[in-house]
């Protein structure tokens, strides 16, 4: 594409910003900290929890109560949604923030006379934009330069092309009125399908139509697999919860109506008979229960995922790796087949024209060393018919625009730049995967149709060729020509065949009697990484197959350098041959593919369809226009970084680098994340179990609240929101790429996960009661003062449940025999339990009346200490017998 704007000066850029405003969006109002802090107060749970202790303040007015237990518990719930509130919201919006940091789009824009990229943002009123196939319209504006079919179902809802033409010289643009249909009209949000042109923009940010709809625009993502299994599990538990805050309530009101007054039936009427004192131990039964439910139930259950993608975030990021959907990442860990494209992702995408061959066969290695007559053909043919554009010598070197291909080809002629061939476009075909040729007309110095694209569309149709001279020769044969091809090919040569024809162009010209310039070939090595990242793929039980536009003998060379092609089973085949077969065929044949060679865009959808119905979890790559609905089809859909926008919005993931091994590093974060969330299910259930035994249990046997009421409310902010943070960061390992992919229907706790809940809960309840119930444990602890001889007895209980817990963090976090595995690598977890351990310590002495707490000596804390290790010795026997059980079974 030739330039022909200068485009605006950096200072008439300043002074349209300044005029017309920014390009920028106003963001929609999201949830703000207070707005979310009040909201947590809506839940039924704390409403209840506040209506009860708005009685317990009555009665502390009355002289029935303590007025510290109260307090206490008011800034526990305070305190707790608090955390609970800053850490959703932080993680939210550092997630949110990193995600349109990495989304911004890049604009090509004439400026000072040269062609710049610019962000969406930075687009000014009177800018030159360059529109090319795939793009997203940026701004509102007119055409200037060039035509275009443009999808405008984003604003219009209608999914036909609308043709859009360069506007007269007396067209004047009505911004009071809106007309999709204008044929001269561009609107920012609408989709270029096909064509090249310039826009020049006139209306900017907010005012463009795009902008005014998107403040009434909501878009809903839909929930991802996990998190309805998060939820389902939430709702599971909860009813434990529930059942558990009834039973621990009556068994509360029990003893203090029965057992306190030694089931005597004269002291049980003569202690209701004052009202203040069932009133009172009813409404503090309803706060216990309630504050068993708010431990029970798990409701930060289903913001774990967002709160460990946040986590992680920066270090995919960091590989280049994209996250525009929850739903991605999540189900990238449970890949059955991963349809990949080669160029750019299994190859370095960093094409070349590394030969040239001409009509009678001839090689030529470099441009230069074409004869004359011929190079200027070869240079007209390849330099008007593109999309790539080089920018001129004024400090611009670079080529930009059009496709991987497209960029390689024009570099090949870019020491050529100053040929003065004087030409104009009359007409265009883009290239399209159907067609596989894009033709170009011209006028001026030739009139003749410039054509391009894959040699078995165009040499069969060459009735002649051009000779070093730029003579026109009779074609005899092109078997000579085709075993040249096929020579490349083997060795992983793609080649694209150049011709010309005197006809006039149309979208429905048939070609005959062409002239065949040449052919070139392209190079396009594997990348090393990606080898390595394939075998690693594969050994994650996901098979792979390679979709590629190139000739199958092409194909073929770089499967078996890439590792893709082993064995003898493996199948390479082609679009034609896809076509021919029915489902139920392409069913059968799926799991030995590999290779997917002349591959055109239907195929992936088909591919997709055929997949699924199969029950796998499907991967799906693509970078261009067509590929957006296999991208949307896939259950995750890989969008490359260096391409359309179109294909990025469609996608799940990003792969900002276009890498196979970014896309193995998907694979790995996503299991990851899903070990994380299992790692923060056992910790949390084990704390549930035994918090709701402990409590049921301990009144019966005449343990009048063996965990006070703040307490409680601190433990659960340990097990809930700071336990996500600490299980949020854990390494990615190797070693979860051997495991198998996740089923569908699998579910999220699995059977050694409960053994885990099961076996540490149970204990914990159980070395619990022989605390609370042992005078030797007993004796291991001063007598309190007058008034309260247990203070430092109990104090000790609340201790040694927080440390226990604390302990079997070390448990959850990994399935080996080795508790420190990797565990230098999740600093977070050190943080965050060395918080809560210098946190606990810290109320053991401070906390007073209001936490139930006294400071303690020496020897009580060695007694806690080496009591709350006892878990890590039964955890280690359960993982023993359960390895030797999974020898023993095969």
């Amino acid at each position: 594409m030739e330039i022909k704007s200068a485009g605006l000066t950096s200072q008439q850029v300043e002074e349209s910003r300044r005029k017309y405003g920014s390009n920028q969006l106003t963001k929609q109002e999201t949830e703000s900290f207070w707005d979310k802090f009040l909201g947590n107060f809506d839940d039924p749970i704390i409403k209840i929890l506040i209506v009860a202790l708005i009685i317990n303040v009555v009665f502390v007015f009355l002289g029935k109560t303590e007025w510290y237990e109260s307090f206490g518990i008011a800034i526990a719930v305070l305190l707790a949604t608090l955390v609970s509130t800053w850490s959703e919201y932080s993680n939210e919006s550092t997630f949110q923030k990193l995600q349109e940091e990495a989304s911004k789009i890049k604009c090509k824009v004439y400026r000072d006379g040269v062609i710049e990229e610019v962000p969406i943002d930075d687009i000014v009123v009177g800018d030159h934009v360059i529109l090319q196939s795939g793009d997203k319209i940026p701004a509102d504006g007119i055409l200037v330069e060039g035509m275009l079919k443009v999808d405008q179902a984003t604003l219009n809802g209608e999914s036909k092309e609308a043709k859009k033409m360069v506007a007269p010289p007396d067209y004047v643009d009505n911004e009071e009125t809106v007309d999709f249909l204008n044929p001269y009209k561009l609107f920012r949000g609408t989709v270029v399908c096909s064509g090249e042109a310039v826009m020049e923009v006139t209306t900017v940010g907010d005012n463009t139509q795009y902008g005014k709809l998107a403040q009434e625009m909501q878009t809903e993502e839909r929930d991802s697999p996990l998190k309805v299994k998060l939820r389902d599990l939430a709702d599971n538990i909860s009813k434990f919860g529930y059942i558990g805050a009834i039973l621990i309530a009556f068994a509360f009101t029990f003893q203090r109506f029965v057992m306190d007054n030694g089931f005597d039936m004269n002291r049980i009427i003569a202690y209701l008979s004052a009202w203040e004192n069932p009133v009172n131990d009813i409404v503090n039964a309803v706060i216990l229960a309630v504050i068993i439910i708010v431990v029970a139930v798990p409701e930060g259950l289903p913001m774990m995922i967002a709160m460990v993608l946040s986590l992680n975030m920066r270090k995919m990021l960091n590989d280049n790796i994209l996250v525009r959907k929850l739903v991605g990442i999540e189900t990238s860990g449970s890949l059955n087949i991963l349809f990949s494209d080669k160029t750019g992702t299994i190859t370095k995408g960093q094409l070349e024209v590394v030969t040239f061959v001409n009509g009678e066969n001839k090689m030529y290695n470099k441009f230069s060393d074409i004869s004359e007559e011929l190079k200027k053909l070869l240079h007209l043919s390849i330099a008007h018919n593109t999309n790539a554009i080089v920018c001129d010598e004024k400090g611009c070197t670079k080529i930009i625009g059009g496709n991987a291909t497209e960029r390689a080809v024009l570099g090949f002629i870019q020491t050529d730049t100053k040929r003065d061939i004087k030409v104009e476009r009359v007409y265009t075909v883009p290239f399209s995967s159907e067609r596989k040729f894009s033709a170009t007309q011209v006028k001026g110095d030739y009139n003749i149709t410039l054509i391009k694209g894959a040699p078995e569309r165009i040499i069969d149709k060459c009735k002649y060729y051009y000779d070093e001279n730029g003579v026109r020769q009779p074609l005899k044969s092109t078997k000579d020509l085709e075993d040249r091809m096929n020579e490349l090919a083997n060795r992983a040569i793609r080649v694209l065949a150049i011709a010309t024809v005197e006809e006039e162009l149309t979208d429905d010209t048939t070609f005959h009697d062409l002239t065949l310039v040449g052919i070139v070939g392209i190079r396009d090595e594997v990348r090393p990484e990606s080898i390595t990242a394939i075998k690693e793929v594969q050994e994650a039980g996901v098979q792979v197959v390679m979709i590629t536009g190139d000739r199958k003998e092409t194909a073929v060379a770089i499967a078996k350098e890439a590792g893709l092609l082993k064995n003898k089973d493996d199948l390479v085949i082609t679009s034609d041959e896809i076509q021919k077969l029915s489902d139920e065929q392409l069913k059968k044949m799926l799991p030995n593919i590999r290779v997917i060679a002349r591959a055109l865009p239907t195929d992936k959808s088909r591919l997709v369809r055929i997949a699924q119905e199969l029950n796998l979890v499907v991967g799906m790559t693509g970078d261009g226009v067509n590929d957006s609905p296999a991208l949307k089809k896939a259950d995750v859909g890989f969008a490359m970084g260096s391409g359309t926008e179109v294909a990025k919005e469609a996608g799940d993931i990003v792969v900002l680098d276009d890498n196979f091994l970014s896309i193995a590093k998907a694979i790995l974060y996503g299991r990851t994340i899903y070990n994380s969330i299992r790692k923060f299910i056992v910790f949390q259930l084990t704390i549930n179990v035994s918090a709701v035994l402990i409590s049921f249990v301990g009144p019966l046997l005449g343990i009048h609240r063996p965990l006070d009421i703040t307490q409680m409310l601190w433990i659960n902010l340990v097990m809930d929101t700071l336990a996500a943070l600490a299980f949020g960061g854990e390494p990615a390992l190797k070693r979860f790429m051997q495991e198998p992919p996740k089923r569908r229907d699998e579910s999220i706790v699995s059977g050694d996960m409960w053994s885990a809940i099961l076996t540490g809960g149970l204990f914990i309840s159980a070395l619990s009661l022989f605390f609370l119930k042992s005078d030797l444990v007993r004796s291991m602890f001063r007598q309190g003062p007058a008034g309260n001889p247990d203070i430092y007895y109990l104090t000790g209980f609340f201790t040694f449940f927080v440390f226990i817990s604390i302990v079997n963090g070390l448990n959850a976090r990994t399935d080996s025999i080795n508790l420190f595995e990797h565990l230098g690598e999740n600093k977070g977890f050190l943080r965050v339990m060395g918080m809560i351990l210098v946190i606990q310590i810290i109320m053991t002495y401070f906390g007073g009346a209001i936490l139930r707490t006294a400071g303690l000596v020496m020897d009580e804390w060695i007694f806690i200490i080496a009591l709350s290790l006892l878990i890590i010795p039964v955890d280690l026997i359960r993982k023993i017998i359960r390895n030797a059980a999974r020898r023993l079974a095969g």
